[in-house]
């Protein structure tokens, strides 16, 4: 029993260093892109919080460690830490243990293969659960004197999307990675991963064209979203959503293509809407598709299970139904 234990204990604490390393690569990878508002640096998507999300529906609640220390070691490279950063830590660490409540609640399902799964961590695990990182930070921000009191609806604005966004982008690709490792019964044909190939690379070129195009063609990534998610599903929807969000956050914080010639607020809600519509259609149609392939896969084995019953109760007669008997009757 106490090895048994040390080893839980050493597992547990591995996991938590796997957690704050990949916060806070995470971390740095948003940090490439980020916007000034209201004089406070945020990030229109913040990809820490879909990996804190998903890091704790997969690894429990008692990894909420890396979560903290993560976020520690991202504010300390931006100067000495303070009562403030500790604050934003906080905040940074009680919203994903937040998303992880409410959808454990509800009864959400790792493999998000039904539709109220994807509406749980969309209006949940994104939208409500992130207002406590936002408003925590901003809180504190304005109690230190680092954020002006009119700027404070702003800058909480473009905090709660930037980490909303990153629950909707992030957590579901790396879900999908664990929905991949999940035993199949079908091997995947050749042509399938042909489709594949070509369904992302078709991604990475339109969503590279329209990001630069002075046009506004940003909806022509949508189908392609969908060709993803009514064919691959969420291991098909995801990755989708990762090319969009990846082209076009530097194409809106650079202000080229369709974000040319707009103020910063407009920018982002048009970056913000774009993301958010790929995310939700990509989500959402990936898990009702998902919903309807497991109820008709149910309903076969509940006809092939009930077509063995009805040969294994009837009688076995050596003719055909309607052949005559002996006596000349048809069988019936």
């Amino acid at each position: 029993m106490p090895n048994e234990t040390i080893r839980r204990g050493t597992a547990t604490g591995l996991w938590i260093l796997v957690l704050a390393a990949a916060y806070y690569g995470g971390g740095k990878l948003g940090l490439l892109e980020q916007v000034v508002v209201g004089g406070v640096r945020v990030t229109p998507l913040w990809p820490p919080t879909g990996i804190a999300v998903a890091g704790l529906l997969l690894l429990g609640l008692r990894v909420w460690p890396g979560i903290a220390l993560g976020a520690l070691l991202i504010i300390a490279g931006f100067g000495p830490l303070t009562l403030s950063s500790f604050g934003i830590t906080a905040g940074n660490t009680l919203a994903p243990l937040a998303a992880c409540w409410l959808l454990r609640r509800v009864g959400f399902r790792l493999e998000l293969d039904r539709l109220g799964d994807g509406v749980a961590l969309v209006f949940l695990g994104a939208l409500t659960a992130m207002l406590i990182s936002s408003g925590t930070a901003c809180v504190v921000l304005l109690l230190d004197g680092a954020l002006p009191g009119h700027e404070f609806w702003p800058v909480w604005s473009a905090w709660w999307t930037g980490d909303a966004m990153g629950v909707l982008v992030i957590a579901p690709l790396l879900l999908a990675g664990y929905a991949a490792r999940l035993p199949r019964t079908r091997s995947t044909p050749p042509l399938r991963w042909v489709e594949a190939v070509v369904l992302l690379a078709s991604t990475v070129v339109v969503t590279l064209v329209v990001t630069r195009s002075t046009l506004d063609l940003l909806f022509l990534v949508l189908p392609l979203v969908m060709w993803g998610a009514l064919r691959f599903q969420l291991p098909g929807a995801a990755p989708c959503v990762l090319v969009v969000s990846v082209f076009a956050v530097p194409a809106a914080t650079d202000q080229v293509g369709p974000f040319l010639g707009h103020g910063l607020l407009a920018t982002m809600v048009i970056l913000q809407a774009l993301n958010g519509s790929a995310a939700l259609t990509g989500l959402l149609l990936a898990a009702m598709i998902t919903e309807r392939n497991n109820t008709l896969r149910t309903i076969e084995q509940a006809c092939a299970g009930l077509a063995e019953l009805v040969a294994h109760l009837s009688p076995g007669e050596p003719g055909e139904p309607g052949e005559p008997d002996d006596d000349g009757a048809p069988r019936r």
